[in-house]
């Protein structure tokens, strides 16, 4: 069995509707890299953000994956439970200078360039801001914050440049992602995050929060991201369907072969223990390299 304190991955959905296919893609890798490598693997539900939130779907979710044949180590973890230490990093960041108010509304920052990280913060509130509505924002700079994916290869972004400065809380008052995300993995000591690739663009500005909050930075994973066959992300938006229990094989099977690791059909008809166990005995990750797509159909 792996022992606590040794090397850890997870898998964090957001209860913002059940698990889909796609999903199940990252959760299938996190769980196939974590369990080869004799790793602990661990189930956080990221429920810090309710206006996005689905009733039911926490429930739904881990109830899947337990139907599914996932094994976590621990009891499930749930996001808000970490609200204490969330404030208490981003207090740390204010303290140290390293966060600001910042007043600017959607509406300021529209029209804003674009880099490679998406709009570019112009930096309006860097020199303070007394708007009775605010938000933080961690301060960047233009070093190099450079990371190999496991397979994505070599990535090298600068922040300020290429994102400006980023909220680590809300003007309602919320956590933010980056910042949830970045304290919950030093809390857990997670050594290992494989993800969609839709999030790799995250990974520059959590590296930055864990070098200016002193925790230790994972190794990353980003696998491709599931799309339609018309080339739209599967997601609840573009009406991927919930994963039905009944299918657990069936759908393992269609991961697996999404992930590119060529199980047999005959496993369809097996059972969810025996497909586990094929998979683990047959991962090869390296068949990742460079995808940064794969087309499946919702069926």
């Amino acid at each position: 069995m792996p022992q606590p304190g040794g090397d850890t991955g997870r898998f964090a959905p957001s209860p913002t509707g059940p698990l889909h296919f796609g999903s199940l893609l990252a959760a299938v890798a996190s769980y196939l890299d974590a369990r080869s490598a004799g790793a602990r693997w661990l189930l956080r539900i990221e429920d810090i953000d309710p206006p996005r939130e689905m009733a039911g779907a926490a429930e739904s979710i881990v109830r899947t994956l337990d139907a599914y044949g996932f094994e976590w180590d621990g009891s499930v973890a749930w996001q808000h439970e970490s609200d204490a230490a969330h404030r208490t990093a981003l207090d740390v960041l204010i303290e140290a200078g390293h966060a600001y108010r910042c007043g600017c509304s959607r509406k300021d920052l529209a029209g804003q360039p674009s880099g490679p990280l998406g709009t570019i913060y112009p930096g309006t509130c860097r020199g303070g801001s007394t708007a009775p509505e605010f938000a933080y924002r961690v301060r960047t700079d233009a070093s190099a914050i450079r990371f190999d994916d496991l397979f994505q290869g070599i990535r090298e972004h600068r922040l300020e440049p290429e994102s400006g400065d980023f909220v680590v809380r809300r003007r309602d008052g919320l956590i933010a992602y980056q910042l949830a995300v970045v304290v919950d993995d030093e809390l857990a000591n997670v050594t290992r995050v494989v993800r969609g690739i839709d999030l790799i663009d995250s990974t520059p500005r959590q590296i930055w929060l864990q070098r200016l909050l002193g925790y230790r930075t994972p190794a990353y994973a980003h696998i491709p991201v599931a799309v339609h066959p018309d080339g739209d992300k599967l997601s609840k938006l573009t009406g991927a369907r919930a994963l039905a229990i009944g299918d657990a094989s069936r759908n393992l099977v269609r991961a697996l072969t999404a992930l590119r690791q060529s199980p047999p059909h005959e496993l369809e008809s097996a059972s969810v223990g025996t497909v586990w166990s094929w998979a683990l005995e047959h991962w090869q990750p390296d068949t990742l390299a460079g995808m940064t797509e794969v087309r499946v159909t919702d069926d």
